[in-house]
């Protein structure tokens, strides 16, 4: 796993992407954690909420080092609502994912239940995991990747990174589940190195980026926030458009 140093902190204002008196939905940018992960002073969302409106709660969790829709409470008659939502399952989630390989998912549904083992490791398990359900759709190919739309129905650990896996699909640069990093050398013809130089991944994490989210807001009115891709998404995508069709 690579490990990014000396991150610039965001603005929080500039991360924001739809705000209300009760609800704020931000693109989280990727090497956040979304909670505290251990006692330090190591930058959060959660912190950076805090700091902008100060009775902020994270309603959901995105991995480390995904990017995306994240929504935000800013009081707790807000937070409860949305998790209402959660629990009952009315939050839709949209995932966008670049996946090793050429793969044709026309709405496949994975159903394989996940038992979190702890220590931040899951497994599929048939008899003891926790029930767990994601569709895949195939949106773009190139001749070594897959950019896949993922869309969870339950919100297990790792869920769309392991099922991504059963179907021999790991997210590209997901290391844990067996994911490879991108080079430009293997997508790229004639590339050349310089001499002395070590090549460096085009993205620095796994591919895997929230999207879309669909929720309802405080007066009952339906709300889907689009997120923009971040710069390392984005620039992946446009050197597989230009070396890799």
């Amino acid at each position: 796993m690579l490990v990014v140093k000396y991150m610039k902190v965001p603005k929080f204002a500039d991360l924001v992407l739809f705000e209300d008196e009760d609800i704020i939905v931000v693109n989280k940018p990727p090497f956040i954690s979304s909670l505290d992960e251990r006692e330090g002073g190591e930058v959060n969302m959660l912190r950076l909420a805090k700091n902008y409106s100060e009775d902020a709660q994270i309603c959901h969790r995105l991995d480390k080092e995904t990017s995306g829709a994240l929504i935000i409470a800013k009081n707790p008659e807000a937070y409860r609502a949305v998790s209402m939502q959660f629990e009952k399952r009315q939050v839709k989630k949209i995932y966008h994912a670049i996946i090793d390989g050429t793969h044709v998912f026309e709405n496949l549904l994975v159903d394989l239940p996940i038992l979190n083992v702890g220590k931040g490791n899951v497994m599929i398990n048939r008899q003891e995991g926790k029930r767990a359900e994601t569709w895949f759709q195939s949106l773009r190919y190139f001749k070594h990747y897959t950019l896949v739309e993922c869309r969870p129905v339950t919100g297990r650990m790792h869920q769309i990174r392991i099922h991504l896996a059963t179907q021999r699909a790991s997210i590209a640069g997901d290391e844990m589940y067996k994911g490879l990093l991108v080079y430009l050398s293997k997508i790229k013809r004639k590339y050349h190195l310089g001499k002395d130089q070590e090549e460096q991944p085009i993205m620095k994490r796994f591919a895997l980026h929230a999207r879309e989210v669909s929720f309802k807001l405080m007066n009952g009115e339906p709300l889907t926030v689009l997120a923009p891709y971040p710069k390392d998404f984005e620039t992946l995508l446009k050197q597989l458009e230009k070396f890799d069709m």
